[in-house]
Order: structure tokens, then C-alpha cells, then sequence
């Protein structure tokens, strides 16, 4: 099909074609998509393709999609430098 090549995840660059390969592995929950696609972890945490994602799943598993629990989240982390943390209000002054 040609939509497989549409990217679902923008931020992971995940297509459907990835989506739906995973689930014909046997994969039938949201978690497990993200957890082996990466689909829904990049820095909108599933924001813009967790609809997308959830619908695919329900489609090719045939559940309904109420059925479906959401995947977790986490808010994404950044490296800081050791400085800020030692850094105290008096610093700024």
C-alpha cells in the first residue's frame, strides 16, 4: 500500500509501514509500538502522532479503540552543565 511510507512520527521520523510491521509481529499495545518503534518519544511525547499510532493499532488488531490504554510518558531530559546546579541565587547578583 502507498500510505505505508507516510510518516506518522515526525519527530522519530516513524512511518506506518514501521508501525504495521511491528504489529504483525504480534505487538497489540500501545506500549510496545512506542517501546519498538520509538514512535511517540520524541520532544512532543505522542502529542501529534499518538492519534495517529492508536488508530493503526485498533485498525490492523481489530480493538476497538476505547479498548486501547494509552502509552506512558515521560518528559523528555536535557543534559545540563554540573555549573547551573551549583549555582546559587547570589551568583546572579
Amino acid at each position: 500500500m502507498k500510505n505505508d511510507d507516510l510518516v506518522i512520527c515526525r519527530c522519530e521520523e516513524v512511518t506506518q509501514a514501521d508501525i504495521k510491521e511491528v504489529i504483525s509481529q504480534g505487538v497489540t499495545r500501545m506500549n510496545e509500538v512506542k517501546r519498538l518503534t520509538r514512535a511517540g518519544m520524541g520532544l512532543c511525547q505522542g502529542k501529534t502522532c499518538g492519534r495517529l499510532v492508536t488508530g493503526i493499532l485498533a485498525r490492523e488488531t481489530n480493538q476497538p479503540l476505547q479498548e486501547l490504554k494509552p502509552p506512558t510518558s515521560r518528559p523528555p531530559t536535557r543534559v545540563l552543565p554540573l555549573g547551573i546546579l551549583s549555582r546559587t541565587t547570589q551568583d546572579d547578583d
